[in-house]
């Protein structure tokens, strides 16, 4: 019994050992086995940060239970938190997704158009011509047709001028773009309606706009944690 109790408290000694004291991780960075380069490697835990290598590989301090984030423009980010194996191992491989090519936007041309003209004259002439045609004030007999037609004025709703606004969604592209695919449904536990009224609670907040001016992951992040507690809130 003293033997197993022994064993157990050197055991949990040696995990908080490891766990409490900061080790260099080495690693390395792939996607569709090419390796990739000029990779930011986040340690959000400690605030601290890296690249990789022309090699794809890249050497941060650790301790068990940090976060690390990579990071590349054409890639979605990838978030690993780091367990005791990870770091006893020493030799972690990170793979990230490509993102999907993005189309040019669409741009639409403003045309204008000749504004429809009346003509008095030439109304009069028509009714005139249907009048000299027209046999039912003679015979009393009813064609069908609606007689002085082109007198008729009816209304069919007055146009009212709109002021166009250009919707600004910097912010929707640039959360979606920093984020891979499912980080809103595992990370933040929204579905597809949520996550498109989340982004533009989010694009509600003046901040957003701040980040969209000096984008970082860290602070993103941050920032849509941060207001995924408030949006659940109005819930």
């Amino acid at each position: 019994m003293k033997v197993k109790l022994l064993t157990t408290i050197s055991f949990l000694t040696y995990q908080l050992s490891i766990s409490q004291t900061e080790k260099l991780l080495h690693g390395k960075v792939v996607s569709q086995n090419s390796v990739l380069k000029n990779v930011e490697v986040i340690n959000k835990t400690a605030k601290t940060s890296t690249r990789t290598n022309d090699s794809g590989e890249f050497s941060i301090l650790v301790k068990v239970q940090d976060s690390l984030l990579f990071f590349s423009k054409d890639y979605y980010f990838t978030r690993l938190k780091l367990k005791a194996k990870d770091i006893e191992t020493n030799n972690i491989i990170v793979n990230m997704v490509i993102k999907p090519e993005e189309l040019d936007d669409v741009v639409i041309t403003k045309m204008k158009f000749q504004k429809v003209k009346f003509d008095a004259e030439k109304v009069n002439e028509i009714n005139n011509g249907k009048t000299a045609n027209d046999l039912t004030r003679y015979t009393g007999v009813n064609d069908g047709r609606i007689r002085y037609s082109a007198n008729m004025n009816i209304p069919l709703g007055r146009a009212h001028s709109k002021e166009k606004y250009e919707i600004d969604e910097r912010f929707k592209k640039m959360a979606t773009a920093y984020c891979p695919p499912d980080f809103f449904r595992n990370n933040l536990k929204l579905n597809e309606e949520q996550k498109q009224l989340f982004l533009e609670f989010c694009d509600a907040d003046p901040k957003s706009k701040t980040l969209i001016d000096h984008p970082n992951v860290l602070s993103i992040m941050d920032f849509l944690y941060a207001k995924n507690e408030e949006f659940k809130k109005l819930q």
